[in-house]
């Protein structure tokens, strides 16, 4: 009955024991979520101390264990063993609990001074104040200039090793950072909730100046150059000067042919980036511009920008030469040719040059035969599109073009133009072996084989050739038996209008 007593004393004991064992872990748990550190550093440091810390408690447990196992061996020789090593952890336990007070009283203050809001711990050299001191050993690596953190992969180095994580992720495809919103992706967190503005529309940083907003800081300090004049990049091979690196950059690709931008879809490579994405909607089909008054999309802004012209009578190009206003500056660009003669688009088969590229491609036409454009009342074909138009108002008295001088209707609005150059005396195309102008510029090419010996316009009957095409249409005549002009006196035909004149004058 005494071993059983003495054994269920032994229980009791040993119960007591672990239960007090439990709450010191979960006193030293609950300490240190508290002590949290400000930075990565910190933590790791803390950690280190706090587990240096217990490697001392049991160094000082197993001493005070041997020394009471010592003593009790000496005095209680004949005490049963078991019962004589829990009496001698006891004592260890409680010796060991006696000794950590201190230690227990500094953590419980760090925790007061979290909750507090003190910061005891004050940099020398700035005054910034710290909660901390592992915190304030930190911040003196701003002042020392001290780097410990360094990649193994670049050897670029960081103040904090939190810096050090997020680099890391330069040499990887890690990007754990994931917009709510689009799905996209990121490698670091300020770059998502940077972001993020363009979801939000947020524009945090004003100009005082003149109250503009922007996205980004670097966007709102290059702007500010605007209003200082500032221009601090300058190229070293032209001395050019721009008030952004990014234009700085962009303009030294002129001095190379570097072009790092390479469409994934064909291959095509670019010097600039935004050039390569207008040119990705190519191949996605992507038209972001759409116009307001007629829903029309477009590729690029400037296009829409040009076709906003077309509802409204706004005709900001104007011809140096003639006066002659446009809409479009492509417009007037290609009317330029008419006073300097240009012809860039040369057919590949003849030679013969062209003032458009679609006069070139429908001129193409003649070589292969092809006639794409077919009316649907009499099915007769044709090489170009107007010609097209111009043939079905011959199935109408459809005239839409008025001359506002003397009223005069013409079913084609280039007739209209010539037409007019009536009332105004312009004569815009000029021969430039002999200085004459013409109104029309069919009249001109006409005039132009005066000077030479071409002959394109060939009699299918006899194949004689004449430089001129009304002059083969007045030969046909002598083939075909036609005589259109008819004396309303007499009622004699006359093969040729000069005929029929000199017959009027001699009656």
């Amino acid at each position: 009955m005494e071993f059983i007593k003495e054994e269920s004393e032994d229980v009791k004991i040993e119960e007591t024991f672990r239960v007090k064992h439990e709450e010191t872990e979960t006193h030293n748990i609950i300490k240190m979520e508290f002590i949290k550190e400000e930075t990565e550093d910190v933590k790791s440091e803390e950690t280190f101390r706090v587990k240096h810390e217990e490697t001392e408690e049991q160094t000082d447990l197993m001493a005070l264990k041997e020394e009471s196992q010592g003593l009790n061996e000496t005095e209680e020789k004949d005490q049963n063993e078991k019962h004589h090593d829990f009496k001698t952890e006891e004592k260890s336990i409680s010796c060991s609990q006696t000794e950590k007070t201190p230690k227990i009283q500094t953590k419980t203050l760090n925790y007061n001074i979290i909750h507090t809001g003190e910061k005891p711990y004050t940099c020398k050299l700035c005054g910034k104040c710290f909660t901390q001191k592992n915190t304030l050993n930190v911040h003196m690596r701003i002042h020392t200039g001290e780097k410990p953190y360094t990649c193994k992969v670049c050897g670029k180095c960081f103040t904090l090793k939190n810096h050090l994580n997020v680099h890391k992720r330069i040499h990887s495809e890690e990007k754990p950072f994931i917009c709510p919103h689009c799905g996209k992706r990121f490698k670091q967190k300020n770059t998502l909730n940077v972001h993020m503005r363009i979801h939000t529309g947020e524009k945090p940083y004003t100009c005082e100046l003149c109250g503009k907003c922007f996205t980004h800081k670097n966007t709102l300090n290059g702007h500010m150059r605007i209003h200082t004049g500032e221009k601090p990049y300058t190229c070293e091979l032209c001395e050019k000067s721009f008030t952004r690196i990014g234009e700085l950059k962009i303009h030294k690709r002129i001095h190379s042919e570097e072009k790092p931008f390479i469409c994934p879809h064909c291959g095509k490579r670019f010097k600039h980036i935004n050039t390569l994405n207008v040119h990705m909607r190519i191949h996605t089909g992507e038209k972001p511009y759409t116009c307001k008054v007629c829903g029309k999309c477009f590729t690029l802004k400037n296009h829409l920008t040009a076709h906003k012209r077309i509802h409204s009578e706004e005709k900001t190009f104007i011809c140096p030469q003639c006066g002659k206003r446009f809409k479009q500056k492509n417009t007037l660009n290609v009317h330029m040719r008419i006073h300097t003669g240009e012809k860039p688009y040369t057919c590949e088969l003849c030679g013969k040059c062209f003032t458009h590229k679609n006069t070139l491609n429908d001129h193409m036409r003649i070589h292969t035969g092809e006639k794409p454009y077919t009316c649907e009342l009499c099915e007769k074909s044709f090489t170009r599109i107007g010609e097209l138009k111009i043939h079905k108002r011959i199935h109408s008295e459809e005239k839409p073009f008025i001359c506002p001088q003397c009223g005069k209707r013409f079913k084609q609005i280039n007739t209209l133009n010539g037409h007019m150059r009536i009332h105004t005396g312009e004569k815009p195309y000029t021969c430039k072996v002999c200085g004459k102008c013409f109104t029309l510029k069919n009249h001109l090419t006409a005039h132009k084989r005066i000077h030479s010996e071409e002959k394109p316009f060939i009699c299918p009957h006899c194949g004689k050739r004449f430089k001129q095409k009304n002059t083969l249409n007045v030969h046909m005549r002598i083939h075909t038996g036609e005589k259109p002009y008819t004396c309303e006196l007499c009622e004699k035909s006359f093969t040729r209008i000069g005929e029929f004149k000199i017959h009027k004058h001699s009656q």
